[in-house]
């Protein structure tokens, strides 16, 4: 089968560096991406982790879209209820207008962070749900397809610049709710494995049966977003998954701001049992291996899925082996 591949970027702050030198890698990690020839670069919003440099996708996107020439470049995502529907669509006509035909917008519904920092997002209580995103999507739908008369005095509230033609859309989700946004509105849909592994096949076929041809596509596009992990062998995976699971672990206990953790760091520390329990759990959160299991792993998921791309999350401490995992995988799937 054919099958595109793609990046989902955090911006991984490494053990020993810096979030400047985090942002500079996620710059190089999309030429990178653009000269191997992957199809899109996507930058999340989290906040409030320091372990993380994703805080602004807008501003990312702009960055990495001008240090690159031809990849597609969008958020995964921006978290609509943290923000101004007007606001956001202002931002990628912005960015449709400086990048034509590169820019996709993904959306989500969650706060990309703990309770307490969306509430310094939001700045209201009664703000903190999730239970107005569909009415807040239908708002930005409307400002990024409307440009009123320019001749009509006192008009219609507008995002500016106008006659910039709307990015691609994408609902990301984690589940049936989220698939049947996507679905019932006729977008595309990002399906985020590396949260939620179980039900993703399920979530992103209902999402293909349920499609309504609407303005934004004629047809469903479904991305499967993942955790990959590439190591030269099987063998070599299995420190990668190690480093992995000590992050995700610290995340899990609230040590959200200690950085991405080194193979060395990984191998002295000792999972105590519950701990190694919990490390198990996760182990279905990463596709993990050398570039034939990683490969088959992943084509397996997209045929069970029906996903039309598969979007990468690759969370490594070495920059370099960061690159060469993706080269893996590209040359695999090839």
């Amino acid at each position: 089968m054919t099958v595109r591949l793609s990046v989902l970027d955090l911006s991984p702050v490494p053990s020993g560096s810096s979030a400047a030198q985090a942002v500079a890698n996620t710059l190089d990690l999309a030429r990178h991406a653009e000269s191997i020839g992957l199809h899109r670069y996507w930058l999340a919003e989290h906040h409030n982790a320091a372990s993380i440099a994703s805080s602004a996708p807008e501003i990312m996107i702009a960055a990495v879209a001008a240090a690159t020439k031809s990849i597609r470049v969008g958020s995964g995502g921006v978290m609509l209820p943290n923000h101004s529907p007007l606001k956001v669509a202002e931002c990628f006509r912005v960015l449709g207008a400086l990048y034509p035909d590169r820019i996709d917008l993904g959306v989500g519904r969650a706060a990309g962070t703990d309770t307490k920092t969306a509430l310094a997002l939001r700045q209201a209580r009664e703000l903190l749900g999730a239970e107005a995103f569909p009415e807040q999507l239908d708002e930005l739908m409307t400002y990024l397809t409307s440009d009123p008369d320019p001749a009509s005095a006192f008009g219609p509230i507008k995002a500016v610049p106008t006659g910039v033609p709307a990015p691609p859309l994408f609902v990301l989700g984690s589940g049936l709710e989220g698939a049947a946004l996507a679905a019932r509105l006729g977008v595309g849909f990002a399906f985020a494995h590396h949260i939620a592994p179980e039900g993703y096949a399920s979530a992103m076929r209902a999402y293909r049966e349920a499609f309504r041809p609407s303005r934004w596509s004629s047809s469903p596009y479904a991305i499967l977003a993942t955790s990959v992990l590439c190591g030269a062998d099987d063998a070599a995976a299995e420190d990668l998954e190690r480093c992995a699971a000590l992050g995700w672990l610290r995340f899990g206990q609230g040590l959200r701001d200690l950085p991405t953790p080194s193979i060395e760091e990984a191998r002295a520390y000792r999972f105590d049992p519950d701990e190694e329990v919990l490390r198990r759990s996760a182990r279905d959160r990463h596709i993990a291996g050398g570039p034939e299991r990683v490969a088959d792993m992943l084509l397996q998921m997209a045929d069970a899925s029906g996903a039309d791309e598969i979007m990468a999350m690759t969370n490594i401490h070495d920059h370099a082996e960061r690159k060469r995992s993706y080269d893996r995988v590209a040359r695999a799937i090839d």
